[in-house]
């Protein structure tokens, strides 16, 4: 049974169409699969009892959805959830799917989780090798895909897993920072790591959704360096009570459901 509250009118839909025509992504045949992983720190509700109840959610809204969810919204929308009578979780989450299926007009995936669930997990960082210690001068930090290039002096074919902590971009609405870690695993000609450094960094004053700047990085890496298969996750440091993660992959590609330093 769904509970019968019109908190919907709280969440804002953003299109993802007209962002991937202007990066020249096809919308109708994309060049990858992914999903946006949302998870909710800050949930609260009241069982039959007025009791507060508390968990984590973990939201994962598919790349072939119509919609994103304006971060914004979502926060306000969950936390309209503080004062309102719930018989059980199962109800919650049947609210939750309902409101954001309706929103983001696609598959969506809500799972809850107490605290006894996650407190054990530790920790932890992506796996692969930091590009980040590199002794590189920065002269420009305006977003330019061309600093991207293969490596020159290695023509073999290489499979690598590179992650960088230093990705900034800004959110397009308030222009407040977007920190993330980023995660790159790629197949074929060896990639520049100097150049994609230098190309992740030139992001720092791009306005962009945490979304949409994923899908940027796998259509410029996929177009310039033209690897044979490339996965790109990032995780998004929490603000406001949730992180954002988002991967795009054109492998069968699963993400490991980390928790990095500034989540």
């Amino acid at each position: 049974m769904i509970v019968k509250i019109n908190q919907f009118h709280l969440l804002k839909s953003i299109p993802r169409k007209k962002h991937r025509i202007n990066i020249k992504i096809n919308h109708t045949n994309l060049p990858f699969i992914g999903k946006d992983i949302w998870t909710l720190y800050e949930l609260s509700w009241l069982n039959l009892y007025g009791m507060p109840q508390i968990a984590i959610a973990r939201i994962e809204f598919d790349s072939t959805t119509k919609n994103i969810v304006e971060s914004k919204s979502l926060k306000i929308y969950i936390n309209s959830f503080n004062q309102i009578k719930f018989e059980n979780s199962v109800n919650l989450i049947e609210k939750f799917t309902s409101d954001f299926h309706k929103c983001v007009i696609g598959k969506v995936s809500v799972k809850l989780f107490n605290l006894h669930d996650i407190e054990n997990i530790g920790i932890s960082k992506f796996f692969g090798t930091c590009i980040d210690n590199k002794n590189i001068s920065i002269k420009s930090y305006n977003y330019n895909k061309s600093l991207l290039k293969n490596s020159s002096t290695k023509k073999e074919l290489v499979t690598e897993s590179l992650y960088s902590n230093l990705f900034k971009s800004n959110c397009p609405i308030t222009n407040q920072p977007d920190w993330a870690s980023i995660n790159i695993t790629y197949s074929g000609q060896k990639i520049s790591h100097t150049a994609l450094l230098k190309y992740l960094i030139s992001f720092r004053t791009h306005n962009e959704f945490h979304e949409e700047c994923i899908e940027r990085i796998f259509n410029d890496i996929q177009n310039i360096c033209n690897p044979q298969k490339l996965s790109v996750y990032a995780r998004y440091t929490r603000r406001g009570g949730i992180d954002i993660n988002p991967w795009r992959s054109n492998i069968c590609f699963e993400p490991s459901f980390i928790r990095l330093a500034r989540q």
